[in-house]
């Protein structure tokens, strides 16, 4: 799931200093997994927000708040349209794609994002996510027994440790465990240690971030006769 951490009530309040009546928006999916944007969230900020506009002399702001499904898909957006003439200005409380899908959705209108877009990851135990997928588009997952060496090993190392760990831990943050060594341990559970013997290709970062925003178009789910964007 996307993970992400709430921005700080005297920022957003920063943020609509010149608006009147804003719409606090939540997301329904993964901001409310990792408890940062979802229903009750977005109604501990409001009434945050309140206060604070009111301890700023702005108690003549009206904020109001509301959540969708997904923010991401144009459908559950839908649910918004007639709500958000009402109002001059937009916090987001999805993701960063959940901003910029209201911001296009609404191009007369100020989408302010809510909360900190951090990364792709798991719930690790109660309250602490972890990051295991930085989406690079070449998932190599299958080579290093299911442990990403992209995202999870400091260095970004393809073959092999960097020979600085240290009782299974990173040298370069004692607190995060070797990629490597997780590696090892799993490849040998799994009795495939033979295939760290093989030198491994360098990673194909074209299909990564640079050279702009990626798309995927699957014309087998695109509507007959209307093209990938229907």
């Amino acid at each position: 799931m996307i993970v992400a951490d709430r921005k700080k009530v005297p920022e957003i309040r920063d943020m609509i200093a010149k608006h009147n009546k804003v719409l606090l928006v939540g997301c329904g999916t993964c901001v409310t997994v990792c408890l940062s944007g979802g229903e009750r969230e977005v109604g501990i900020l409001g009434s945050a927000l309140r206060m604070a506009l009111r301890l700023g002399g702005r108690p003549d702001v009206t904020v109001d708040e509301c959540t969708i499904e997904r923010q991401c898909e144009d459908a559950f957006i839908d649910i918004l349209a007639q709500r958000v003439a009402g109002y001059d200005a937009i916090v987001s409380f999805g993701c960063g794609a959940g901003v910029q899908a209201l911001a296009e959705r609404f191009p007369e209108t100020p989408v302010y994002p809510g909360l900190n877009t951090q990364f792709i990851g798991i719930l690790e135990s109660q309250g602490v996510w972890t990051e295991k997928c930085s989406g690079c588009g070449n998932c190599r997952l299958g080579e290093y027994a299911g442990i990403c060496p992209i995202t999870r090993c400091a260095k970004k190392l393809f073959n092999g440790p960097c020979a600085g760990s240290r009782g299974g831990k990173c040298e370069v943050n004692p607190e995060l465990e070797c990629a490597w060594q997780l590696i090892y341990d799993r490849c040998k559970a799994l009795g495939i240690l033979d295939k760290l013997d093989a030198i491994a290709e360098p990673q194909d970062w074209s299909t990564g971030l640079d050279g702009g925003p990626r798309k995927v178009v699957r014309e087998d789910q695109c509507i007959a006769g209307l093209g990938p964007k229907a």
